[in-house]
């Protein structure tokens, strides 16, 4: 058998190995219990545990659909968390980061952007009890004009990792309801990114200065709400 007959049987038995090791090893680490065997994901994990998407796993919302979107959000993302696990400093869990791409939360949430086009009683729950009406779509228009990498995680970056708060049944932005006229101070060390991130309403931009293509934009309720749905719930 020749030399180069001998290098070509063992770059396909490497191949293979590979392949197979891949077979087993991509259904394990999609798992969410898997990404908890790191401790610093464990607070994550157990806050999914308990959210509105927890029937969604890990991957599904971090991992964009694809080749790309498995070789840079998963393969090289992963093996970057992995070096600074063993070789580097792990961060600390409260200041913990992660990109959430707007394509990946349109992709179960589609309808949410025809909100403000569709028939009061055809709005779901539960936003359908406070009428809510607001153009997503327009939201999501600004963001890409900005070209600030905003999107759906600048208003809900706490919804499957944070806490409902003051009686809210789900995690949504604060800022334009009267149960926010309450102090609110997150259970997270002071000016880390969750804490900051917990914080954030929508007044933030609904500042009374902020602009969009010239105006000043509008603070008024029925802007996003139906005004026979206010009620005694918001401003």
């Amino acid at each position: 058998m020749t030399s180069f007959s001998k290098s070509l049987i063992l770059t396909g038995a490497i191949v293979v190995v590979m392949a197979i090791a891949g077979i087993v090893a991509i259904p394990l680490t999609n798992k969410p219990t898997f990404c908890a065997t790191c401790h610093t994901i464990r607070p994550a994990f157990d806050s999914w545990k308990v959210s509105s998407h927890k029937d969604v796993t890990c991957v599904a919302c971090h991992v964009r659909p694809g080749i790309n979107g498995f070789i840079h959000d998963k393969v090289l993302a992963g093996l970057g968390d992995l070096a600074i696990t063993f070789l580097g400093t792990p961060t600390e869990p409260q200041n913990l980061h992660a990109t959430v791409y707007s394509s990946v939360c349109v992709s179960c949430h589609r309808a949410v952007l025809r909100i403000s086009e569709v028939a009061a009683r055809d709005l779901p729950a539960p936003v359908n009890g406070v009428g809510l009406k607001m153009s997503h779509r327009l939201h999501m228009k600004a963001f890409a004009q900005r070209g600030k990498g905003e999107g759906c995680t600048t208003c809900h970056a706490r919804v499957v990792h944070g806490t409902p708060i003051k009686g809210y049944p789900i995690v949504i932005p604060r800022g334009h309801a009267r149960l926010d006229d309450q102090p609110h101070e997150p259970d997270l060390p002071k000016d880390s990114r969750l804490w900051h991130s917990s914080m954030v309403d929508c007044l933030r931009c609904h500042d009374g200065n902020t602009t969009y293509k010239g105006k000043v934009l509008n603070k008024r309720c029925e802007t996003c709400h139906l005004a026979d749905k206010i009620g005694d719930f918001l401003f």
